[in-house]
């Protein structure tokens, strides 16, 4: 009984010794992330991983997708351990668990092995993912087609939507913080994750006239018309918005365009007639014509009919576009036509963006395979327009001046067009354009 008590008495000696040497110091038995702090102050603990913090303030994060989106840095995001939190764990193992648990800890068990505490600000990493989405989505776009007496009376082509996958992207943000904490690397590029997001309903699947994509467009700018030439164009785009060519059919552009004229809704405003300038119905109709033009070139179909204008017009190189891409009309002798030698039918969508002054066509149909090229533009044999041409005007007050015709060099242009499919040559042709010297005209009030 004596040697019991004994025992007794020297065990609990030997754990009064043991917590008196490690009153204020953590057990031996301690690490945090395998390295061991046994005998050390908690204050000591955080010093530790307070060091190790220091690189984090220099590291950078750059999130990318196409191009750099953001780059976060570690001090935006006050990366790295937290100090106290590791130092306070380390301290408790061994102490407050109960008497049992306790004395395990400290005598019985091999090591006790802590995660330190790896932290990073979550609300800034959730407004840069945020701000980034904004950037990278966007949204799909199923698609409409409305067909009723002959034309399509409702467009909208279907469009693959774009998303980034936030849950997938904040873990692999989460990986690059913890692949700085342990290789110090101070700078680490950060692919995210952005899907593709089909459409419900495809183009293909709204028609039954085989309409799948965007097979050309054509583009043309009209900044400085008078208000009746922009109601003009806005007019006969709208007339031939919407209009199916069947396969093998020859598009006209005049029947299509139909009666240009004050009682169908046009405007005056300035046309080339006779060798002159001169106010009349429906000038501005050659930007649609001429901007059609440049569509069916992109798309490699054949031109049966196209003329060039007399003098050249300005509005139709603003655009950057050589001389010579420009194709006029005037119903009923001078037309633009073209031929759909495709197997399906082709939409016709014309886009007036009346705040920017543009005209855009775009052809909708299936593609074949062919490619298009407009190239080796050449101008030469350039004239100088005559001198300025003034005449009396008496509807206008006496002493005003008013341009009514611009100048303009002569020259002579020409373009190749060249339409290929594999090893197969569909079109090889040059269009060729004699542009007379203009002179400027202006009118002098006498009223």
């Amino acid at each position: 009984m004596l040697l019991v008590v004994a025992i007794i008495a020297v065990i609990v000696a030997a754990v009064c010794i043991f917590n008196y040497r490690y009153e204020n110091l953590i057990y031996p038995n301690v690490a945090i992330d395998n390295i061991p702090f046994g005998g050390q102050t908690k204050a000591q603990v955080a010093t530790f991983w307070k060091n190790r913090n220091q690189p984090f303030a220099t590291t950078q994060f750059e999130l990318k997708f196409q191009s750099t989106l953001a780059t976060i840095s570690g001090t935006d995001i006050s990366l790295g351990y937290d100090e106290n939190l590791s130092a306070e764990q380390a301290y408790s193992v061994g102490r407050g668990n109960g008497w049992l648990t306790d004395l395990y800890s400290k005598f019985f068990r091999k090591q006790v092995n802590l995660a330190p505490y790896f932290r990073w600000k979550e609300s800034v990493i959730d407004d840069a993912l945020s701000q980034i989405s904004d950037q990278v989505n966007i949204p799909v776009q199923d698609a409409l087609f409305n067909f009723s007496n002959g034309r399509v009376t409702a467009f909208r082509p279907s469009k693959e939507g774009r998303q980034l996958n936030l849950i997938k992207a904040q873990q692999q943000i989460k990986d690059a913080f913890l692949t700085a904490a342990k290789t110090n690397q101070q700078h680490l590029i950060i692919l995210l994750p952005v899907e593709t997001v089909p459409p419900l309903i495809t183009t293909d699947g709204t028609n039954a006239f085989g309409i799948k994509e965007l097979i050309g467009s054509g583009y043309s700018e009209f900044a400085g018309s008078i208000a009746g030439r922009i109601h003009n164009v806005a007019l006969a785009a709208s007339r031939i918005n919407g209009v199916l060519v069947k396969p093998g059919e020859t598009f006209s552009f005049d029947d299509a365009l139909g009666d240009i004229s004050a009682a169908t809704g046009y405007q005056s405003a300035y046309i080339i007639k006779d060798g002159h300038t001169v106010l009349g119905d429906g000038g501005g109709v050659c930007q649609v014509s001429t901007t059609l033009f440049r569509a069916v070139l992109n798309a490699g179909l054949p031109i049966v009919e196209r003329h060039a204008h007399a003098y050249r017009v300005h509005y139709y190189e603003e655009d950057g576009s050589a001389p010579g891409l420009d194709a006029t009309v005037f119903s009923p002798s001078v037309d633009l036509k073209f031929t759909n030698d495709t197997p399906m039918y082709i939409l016709i969508q014309a886009k007036p963006d009346l705040e920017h002054l543009t005209l855009t066509f775009d052809l909708y149909g299936t593609r074949d395979g062919r490619i298009a090229q407009v190239y080796n533009a050449k101008l030469w044999g350039q004239q100088a327009p005559p001198p300025d041409l003034y005449q009396d005007d008496p509807t206008l007050p006496k002493g005003m001046i008013k341009q009514v015709d611009f100048s303009a060099w002569g020259a002579k242009a020409s373009f190749q067009y060249k339409v290929t499919r594999g090893d197969k040559v569909l079109e090889d042709t040059t269009f060729y354009s004699n542009f007379q010297p203009w002179q400027a005209v202006y009118l002098r009030g006498t009223l």
